[in-house]
């Protein structure tokens, strides 16, 4: 096994920037807190919401891959975040909003050191931005937690994809994991201040691979309609 060192991406930025940077690392402190996180996650999924896994041997044998889901609640990213096992789940971020999670020092501390979250400004993240998570996604060998939507359902209802998801991975090697998550909106719905408990069921499909798309507008649009036509194959059938 041939060793190869380099400065770590945040070197030079200073604390409170770090919080908000994409060029964020997880040195040993934050892996301790965020370990603990994790297993407090993990406890209180199965306690309150019995969350249940299914097709997890769908899942690349190791990073990098993107995970997507429908989103309808704050569940969702804990939810995706912790059925990952072993360096995926101290490689994941998910990208969060930046104007929800990220809009202060204390709200950004928490996002990044317990959920290990990556802003994307909703209105001002450029393509600079995405090409630099791009970057990262692959050199790091990390797993990114993605909802194409780009808020939360109000209705439950799963709403189009965006083509962001596209400018991520279009023309790349990087795999992408569709999953449904099933349950979220009942117990944690965008209008309710707490969770309550309520059962869970997380379905994981078949990764999808992009190598072959156009890295441009087109392609961006076919990868957002090839990732909500897989998310959507994995929900329950409607009820007659």
């Amino acid at each position: 096994m041939e060793w190869q060192f380099r400065p770590a991406r945040d070197t030079e930025i200073s604390p409170v920037a770090r919080l908000r940077s994409h060029a964020r690392e997880v040195g040993l402190s934050g892996l301790v807190m965020q370990g603990a996180w994790r297993r407090g996650v993990r406890a209180y999924l199965h306690l309150f919401h019995r969350l249940e896994v299914v097709g997890r041997e769908n899942l690349p044998a190791r990073p990098p891959y993107v995970l997507i889901a429908n989103h309808t609640s704050h569940l969702d990213a804990l939810s995706l975040a912790s059925m990952l096992r072993g360096p995926a789940s101290r490689r994941a971020f998910a990208l969060a909003a930046g104007d929800t999670f990220f809009t202060s020092v204390r709200s950004s501390a928490f996002a990044a050191w317990a959920v290990n979250a990556l802003p994307v400004w909703r209105r001002r993240t450029s393509a600079k931005d995405l090409n630099g998570l791009r970057q990262r996604l692959a050199e790091d060998e990390l797993v990114f937690i993605l909802f194409p939507e780009g808020t939360r359902s109000r209705s439950g209802a799963m709403g189009r994809f965006l083509p962001g998801i596209g400018a991520l991975v279009a023309g790349g090697a990087v795999p992408v994991v569709p999953c449904y998550l099933e349950g979220a909106h009942a117990a944690w719905p965008a209008d309710r201040r707490w969770p309550r408990p309520g059962p869970l069921r997380l379905r994981i499909g078949p990764p999808l691979d992009f190598a072959g798309t156009s890295d441009d507008k087109a392609g961006w649009m076919e990868v957002a309609r090839r990732c909500e036509d897989a998310v959507r194959a994995l929900s329950p059938p409607a009820l007659p």
